[in-house]
């Protein structure tokens, strides 16, 4: 009865909700249909939602937006939610990186190169080195 409530793609009448570790780490992400997630005044609610995914599927779920209008980005698997700033987070890609607090992308320490090459960061050396057949 709950699983035909499932569906298997994103739609304009679906809901997305991530289910997240207790770290707040995404395990997946499931579609619902939208009709779930509506209260008695066909408002949106995500709470609906929750208890739905929880009920069926069991987990801990933080509904996300598949055109990335609220919590920053759409979740992915490995994505950790921050509760404190209400976003989706992508996986630091290197210790050294930091968070820029407006756009919650990661940055690192050094600027890339803008002149048109290919670079890698190097963590070890904490720079940018240029990809193999970049090279002068």
């Amino acid at each position: 009865m709950f699983k035909d409530r499932l569906v298997g793609i994103g739609g304009s009448n679906v809901a997305h909700f991530a289910e997240i570790d207790e770290n707040n780490i995404v395990l997946r992400v499931v579609v619902v249909d939208d009709d779930v997630i509506r209260d008695a005044d066909g408002r949106h609610n995500e709470l609906l939602g929750q208890q739905y995914c929880n009920r069926i599927l069991d987990g801990r779920w933080v509904q996300t937006s598949y055109n990335s209008t609220f919590r920053v980005r759409f979740a992915g698997v490995g994505y950790r939610y921050d509760e404190e700033r209400d976003a989706f987070l992508t996986p630091r890609p290197f210790s050294s990186w930091l968070l820029n607090e407006q756009t919650y992308n990661w940055e690192p320490p050094v600027e890339m190169p803008d002149d048109g090459k290919r670079y890698l960061w190097n963590e070890v050396i904490m720079e940018w080195q240029l990809m193999e057949g970049d090279e002068e």
